[in-house]
């Protein structure tokens, strides 16, 4: 059975790349426009990886993570940071957060590839 990573971003053509460098991969995805949208669907269903931007409207990336966080159901799920900010604030903010891992735009699917494979067990 695949395993299914959630892509929490607000531009379209990223959460496309990113899907396409995943489904490549195997995985299945779930798509969400931001950090709002991403909460409507942690509905108890597995999941097990996050994906999600920093920057975004309604609610932030950090945000995001840290109600995430709160839900008994995805309390030990994986988040990957996907964004443009290499801040060493914005990062300690996000690990902080629960973020395991930061990847800055623009990336190579495979270097997207090897982060979530290193997160997610087989």
């Amino acid at each position: 059975m695949a395993k299914t990573i959630l892509i929490v971003d607000d531009s379209a053509s990223i959460r496309q790349v990113v899907k396409i460098a995943l489904t490549s991969g195997g995985y299945d995805v779930i798509e969400a426009v931001d950090g709002k949208d991403a909460l409507g669907k942690l509905d108890g269903q597995k999941i097990h990886l996050i994906i999600s931007d920093v920057n975004m409207p309604n609610m932030d990336g950090i945000s995001f993570v840290r109600e995430a966080k709160q839900l008994p159901a995805y309390k030990f799920t994986p988040v990957i940071m996907l964004t443009t900010e290499s801040q060493e604030a914005k990062k300690q903010a996000g690990q902080a957060a629960g973020a395991k891992a930061w990847v800055v735009k623009p990336f190579q699917p495979a270097q997207m590839l090897a982060a979530v494979s290193k997160l997610i067990l087989p």
